[in-house]
């Protein structure tokens, strides 16, 4: 392993393409891993629901830090940890969120340009650079740096969302990202366009309704992760078992993919 690329197999995995599962704790992390995935990624809007809060950098950089911390140990597969927007606006920040998570053995990270600000929902070009610069001079783990102009609707029409994704994932790219993650595009003809015109490997976000995954590979996306989806599936299911549990008081939904405790056992009996 060199100081540039930690971990080789998970940058070899940008190459071929690639799902990416997003755990949001210990379990989910080893279902994922047992059920083969060679990474496995965290979600923080998953994490931050597990602890009662909503999205978007409601925990401190600490209180993240320790979660993917938990996943981290629990797994054998390399992990890429989302840090959101990298836990403050000034570049020295992001290069210490970085190098903190970059000590937990984790292979890469998802770093975003949204601010959380109704007013500027995205951080100026130039700004996000530098953000960029520093999180890479802060380590050789795989940068995936995200632009949220599909989630946050940049621009007057289609066109011009899509112009602003590339010239963003363009300058993301030169500043020294290793892969640019566009979530809220799932068109495969868009991603095509993407893929053509983004000199890095593409990360797109699944959820119901989207392709499938051989599909999205298909078009251009190296990387296709899930994000909060599979937590949100999970509290789906959740929901249903209560509502048979308070009304007919049954257990069918319970039994559907009921996860036997011997398995449970089994799961968690070595690291």
């Amino acid at each position: 392993m060199t100081p540039s690329e930690p971990h080789p197999a998970f940058h070899a995995l940008h190459a071929r393409g690639f799902a990416l599962p997003n755990a949001w704790d210990a379990a989910s992390a080893r279902i994922f891993q047992a059920a083969g995935f060679p990474a496995v990624g965290t979600t923080s809007a998953g994490i931050a629901y597990a602890r009662g809060l909503p999205d978007g950098q409601r925990l401190s950089r600490a209180e993240m830090l320790a979660e993917i911390a938990v996943i981290r140990r629990a797994l054998s597969v390399p992990l890429n940890a989302d840090i959101e927007a990298g836990y403050g606006d000034a570049p020295d920040d992001v290069a210490r969120t970085v190098r903190e998570v970059a000590a937990l053995d984790v292979a890469g990270v998802n770093l975003e340009d949204a601010t959380g600000r109704p007013d500027a929902p995205l951080y100026a070009l130039d700004e996000q650079v530098r953000r960029v610069e520093a999180a890479r001079g802060a380590s050789g783990v795989f940068l995936n740096v995200r632009t949220d102009t599909y989630l946050c609707g940049v621009g007057r029409n289609a066109q011009e969302r899509l112009e602003e994704t590339i010239r963003r994932g363009r300058a993301y790219l030169q500043a020294g990202a290793d892969g640019m993650f566009v979530p809220g595009v799932t068109d495969p003809a868009v991603i095509r366009v993407l893929a053509a015109e983004l000199p890095g490997p593409l990360n797109v976000m699944a959820a119901p309704g989207a392709p499938a995954v051989p599909d999205l590979l298909a078009a251009g996306a190296r990387r296709v992760s899930l994000g909060q989806g599979a937590m949100l599936g999970a509290l789906g299911h959740v929901a249903r078992i209560a509502a048979e549990l308070r009304g007919p008081g049954t257990y069918g939904a319970m039994s559907e993919s009921f996860y036997g405790f011997a398995q449970a056992e089994a799961l968690f009996a070595s690291p």
